[in-house]
This record gives C-alpha cells, sequence and structure tokens, in this order.
C-alpha cells in the first residue's frame, strides 16, 4: 500500500497508509485517542485533511481499508458497488465532492441516484473536511423514504420513536408509557421497547401487549421489541404478532460477530418478517442501530477510526432495506465520545453519511450521566439534527430512560421541534390523531383531560 506525505508551513508529515489519513483527518474524538490512531496535534489533523481532500474517490474501491479477503463487510461493499451509479461523481476527489454537495447542481434527485454508487469510506472521507454546517446543508437535501404501516422519511415531516421502556416489564408500566406518548403525537416511526429480560416468552408477551393495543385504538403504527434477530426469528415462528426484527449491527464482520450475527442471519431475520406480510403501505421490516464506537469496544475496528467504522455499518444497513436505522449517538459512552462537542459532531456525521448512502437515519439524541455533556447539549443537537432532516428522532417519558439508565429525549421535545419547524408526523399518524381529536388543525394537542386522551390513559394493558 502507498505512503501519503504532505509539506505543510516547512514540515513533512508523512502517514504509513489510507486508512491513517482518515483516522488523522478525523475531528478529535476520545475512541480513536483510546486506540492510538488520532492526530496527535492540530497540526498533522489539518495536514491529513489537506491530503484527503486530494485523493481521487475511486481510491476507495481500489484501497480497501480493510482487506477484502478478512471480512464480509468489505466484500458485500466492493461486491454491491454500483459504478453507474457513481459514474456521474468518478472523476472526482475528495474535495470536489464536498463542492458539489453544497452546489445548486446538487439536487434531491441527483442525491437519491448517487446513493448506490457511494461507499462508507468515501462519505466518511467528505464529511471529515466538512464543518457542522456542511453537514446539515448537505444531509437537508437528501430524501430517504421507506413504509411499514406509515410513510417515513418524507420531505417536511418529523418521525418519532416512542420508546416505554420498564425495568420489570411491567405490562401496565409499559402501556401507561407509551398511551402517555401517544397522547402528544409521538410514535409514528416505531413503538419500541428494549426488553428488560431477553428471554422469547417475555418478548412475545410485549408483541401481543402493542399488538392489541394497535387493534383496540385502530392505530397506524408499526411496534418493535429490541431483542435479537434470532429471538425474533424464534418469535415469527411460534406465531407471535412481530411486525419489525431489531438487531444492532457494526461496520466490520468481527464485530457482527461480537453481537452474535452475521449477514446471513440478518437476511434469515428479515426474510421472517416479510413473510408473515403484516405491512400496509410498504414492506421494509427491519429496525437497524448503530453507534460509534462498538467495534472499537469489541477490538474489532482493524485500526480503522471510530466514524469510518461506522458509517461501514450503514452499508450492512442499506443491504438489509430497513424502516429506520438510528445511530445511539452517546449511549456508548465518552471513552468513546467524550463531551458534547463529540457527541454533536458525530451525530450530525452519523446522520450524513446514512442519508447520503441511502439509508432511513434517525439519532437516538443521548447522552450516558459520565459523559461531560448535559440536556442543554441535547437541545443543541435536536435542533441542528431537525435543521438537517432527521428522518426520526427517539423520545422517551421526561428524558430519562429508567431501564437503561441514560438520558435521551422527552416527548415534550417532539412536539415542541414539530412546532418550532413546522414538521407533522408521518401522514396516516397524523391521519389518526386528527380522526381521534388528539391534535387540531393546526397540530396542537388535545388537552389530556379531552375524552379521547383520558379514553388513552384509561387503558389497561390486561383489557
Amino acid at each position: 500500500m502507498p505512503s501519503y506525505a504532505i509539506l505543510l508551513d516547512r514540515q513533512r508529515h508523512v502517514f504509513d497508509d489510507l486508512k491513517a489519513v482518515m483516522a488523522a483527518a478525523s475531528p478529535e474524538k476520545s475512541g480513536d485517542r483510546l486506540a492510538g490512531i488520532a492526530a496527535d496535534s492540530n497540526e498533522r489533523r489539518v495536514a491529513a485533511r489537506y491530503l484527503l481532500a486530494d485523493i481521487p474517490l475511486r481510491t476507495f474501491l481500489e484501497e480497501p481499508l480493510i482487506p477484502y479477503e478478512v471480512d464480509e463487510v468489505t466484500r458485500l461493499i466492493l461486491d454491491g458497488h454500483d459504478d453507474a451509479a457513481f459514474s456521474p461523481v468518478a472523476h472526482m476527489t475528495v474535495g470536489q465532492l464536498r463542492d458539489w454537495l453544497l452546489s445548486y447542481e446538487c439536487t434531491t434527485a441527483a442525491l437519491s441516484a448517487l446513493a448506490p454508487g457511494l461507499t462508507p469510506e468515501m462519505v466518511a472521507a467528505v464529511s471529515k473536511i466538512m464543518r457542522n454546517h456542511d453537514l446539515i446543508v448537505a444531509a437537508a437535501k437528501t430524501s430517504v423514504v421507506t413504509g411499514f404501516r406509515t410513510t417515513i422519511g418524507l420531505k417536511g415531516r418529523l418521525s418519532s420513536r416512542l420508546q416505554p421502556n420498564h425495568p420489570t416489564d411491567d405490562p401496565e408500566g409499559v402501556a401507561g408509557s407509551t398511551l402517555d406518548g401517544l397522547t402528544y403525537g409521538v410514535g409514528d416511526a416505531v413503538i419500541g421497547i428494549n426488553p428488560a429480560g431477553d428471554n422469547l416468552d417475555a418478548c412475545m408477551r410485549l408483541m401481543e401487549l402493542f399488538d392489541r393495543l394497535r387493534q383496540r385504538f385502530d392505530i397506524p403504527m408499526q411496534s418493535c421489541v429490541l431483542t435479537h434477530v434470532t429471538t425474533s426469528i424464534k418469535a415469527v415462528e411460534a406465531g407471535a404478532p412481530l411486525d419489525l426484527v431489531f438487531q444492532s449491527i457494526a461496520g466490520t464482520e468481527a464485530a457482527n460477530r461480537g453481537f452474535g450475527v452475521d449477514l446471513k442471519v440478518l437476511r434469515e431475520g428479515r426474510e421472517a418478517a416479510l413473510g408473515l406480510r403484516r405491512g400496509t403501505v410498504g414492506d421494509n421490516v427491519m429496525y437497524l442501530e448503530t453507534g460509534q464506537g462498538s467495534a472499537l469496544s469489541a477490538d474489532a475496528h482493524h485500526g480503522v477510526d471510530e466514524q469510518t467504522i461506522e458509517a461501514r455499518a450503514y452499508a450492512v444497513a442499506r443491504h438489509l432495506k430497513p424502516l429506520i436505522v438510528n445511530t445511539v449517538v452517546g449511549f456508548i459512552g465518552p471513552e468513546y465520545l467524550y463531551d458534547a462537542k463529540q457527541i454533536i459532531r458525530a451525530g450530525l456525521e452519523d446522520h450524513f453519511c446514512g442519508k447520503l448512502m441511502g439509508v432511513p437515519m434517525g439519532v437516538d439524541v443521548c447522552y450516558t450521566n459520565h459523559a461531560e455533556a448535559d440536556q442543554d447539549d441535547m437541545d443543541n443537537l435536536m435542533f441542528l439534527l431537525a435543521s438537517a432532516g432527521v428522518n426520526f428522532l427517539i423520545a422517551v417519558p421526561g428524558a430519562d430512560d429508567v431501564m437503561l439508565n441514560y438520558q435521551s429525549l422527552s416527548y415534550h421535545d417532539i412536539v415542541s421541534l414539530r412546532h418550532s419547524f413546522g414538521r407533522p408526523p408521518a401522514p396516516e399518524f397524523e391521519a389518526w390523531l386528527h380522526r381521534m381529536d388528539l391534535i387540531d388543525g393546526d397540530g396542537r394537542l388535545a388537552p389530556q383531560a379531552s375524552s379521547v386522551a383520558r379514553r388513552l390513559i384509561d387503558y389497561r394493558a390486561s383489557a
């Protein structure tokens, strides 16, 4: 592999290979520093960015950062590359791609056509030479639309995941959090619960709880129990009313093995859900979750920086045609994203890279209590992501997940963003909210003392 070198301010900077350039060009991340691959000075970071800007995009097809022979994600990326879709930018360098993304000529239609031709390494590379504002402006041009019982990702709309986690999976507690969220108009992307217990019977009980609720109030919604894909497959075989199959994924074969999956198992999960034919407006049946640092935490990063590895996870996601994907941006902890500055940057990077590749990206705007961040920082990130056209955001009661013990957004935050940006929920869900008199003609919420709201709040899981 060739080395890369540049003379900057009378100092010569040499990088052993392309992945060293990529790592050094990355904005400061505690995970890259932990891995020993971060730039050791701002001067070296700038030198790497100068080099990166002049690298032809085709180089990423010719010099895989992780060898083809040892990694099935690399094989998926290279074997599935659409050279015809790539052709409009095939002559460009990384820097030229950045300029084009910010130009008038770069339209939503052009980006949609280009997406199959972009590899994760290309989009990660261009993001490294972009400011936060650039990431927002370019991502706002993208459109990735998917559907199951609601249509997610339409321009001018903002969807949300309702996350009713409970420390013991108590049915009444889960139902109470769910019904509360519905009165705020939250849940059009998915009602998705992280089960406290991952056994099959417990997961099936939660699936049945959500399906009874859906049928009782005729809600156009999809639910998901965020259990392992193999448990979901068993639930399908047992006749459970499963809507979406969930799985955490990463950007290398070894990291995915750490999650207990490979591409074959993920495809089997998708096929199992497709066989149920439960969707009404579409057949996107997967819910996938990612996050910078997961491969490093499993010692499965091959010396590649954490943001590029994260972008490679979006190649896995794209292959599976999911309904929704989200990065749990601050959940893994300060070892990988130390403070609010790093968390905010990572959230904007992940959304930009995923959407550019044609992935229906959402974000869990979140942090752990030992990170150098607070709720004001999450307010900043949620507004930036709304400006960037994020497909959906996650909300939990009071912004405090009492089961996973981390901080996210609240139901109230989703309402505020919708009013601030004039972005209603998915059209099918919005029509249901109107039909139920839960919102008025201006999208304002009905008082929780209203008769319909009381019917929801008074519902019992055992009913």
